[in-house]
């Protein structure tokens, strides 16, 4: 079965295709069709973003679609200071990967050099039979305002979160670690939602 996955971050589509294809689901990505449309990311949290991109390209398409969002939650900072859905987008303007470690590893040095952070996910599935939400949260980690080197194309704050219990940046995790860490990363979850909801 194909469904396609409303996105055009590469490492949210690699997270998940291995698995779904070998549960007989061919992800699609609006590269693989030569289509994009503009969305207006109008939500106030992650699920209705993704449920707005996902609305979209099913309605375009008539493939089952999956839209994802996920805002981004400080601890330091004030309810008016939060990210929120708009991490990539910055008084307007999208930021590009390196745009995008700049601009918050000065917003860590400005607020001393360490931020407590969370992502919170929201993932929706159209398909002809309407849609299914799902909701879930990943935290423990901080942030800092020495990036590493190494890069995660597509997800960049990667270069500059660090694993507690690892005392490394998410970006340098070993494969034995990175596994242990995606054991709170919900994958299971996700995939079993994806199989269930087409």
């Amino acid at each position: 079965m194909k469904v396609l996955f409303a996105t055009t971050n590469p490492a949210k589509v690699r997270k998940y295709k291995a698995e779904l294809e070998k549960r007989g689901i061919e992800l699609l990505t609006l590269k693989d069709l030569d289509f994009e449309l503009k969305v207006n990311e109008s939500g106030k949290n992650a699920i209705e973003n993704a449920c707005i991109k996902a609305k979209t390209y099913y309605d375009a398409t008539k493939i089952p679609t999956i839209g994802m969002d996920n805002n981004l939650f400080i601890e330091e900072l004030s309810d008016e200071e939060q990210p929120g859905t708009h991490v990539r987008r910055i008084k307007g303007k999208e930021l590009n990967d390196d745009e995008m470690i700049e601009y918050y590893t000065n917003l860590v040095k400005n607020n001393g050099g360490k931020l407590t952070a969370k992502w919170i996910y929201g993932m929706v599935i159209y398909t002809d039979k309407g849609y299914h939400e799902l909701s879930w949260n990943k935290d423990h980690f901080y942030f800092i305002d020495k990036p590493s080197p190494k890069r995660n194309p597509g997800y960049p704050l990667d270069s500059i979160s660090i694993i507690p219990e690892f005392n490394k940046y998410l970006v340098e995790l070993n494969d034995e670690e990175k596994e242990q860490y995606k054991k709170n990363d919900n994958i299971n979850d996700v995939i079993k939602f994806i199989t269930k909801s087409i």
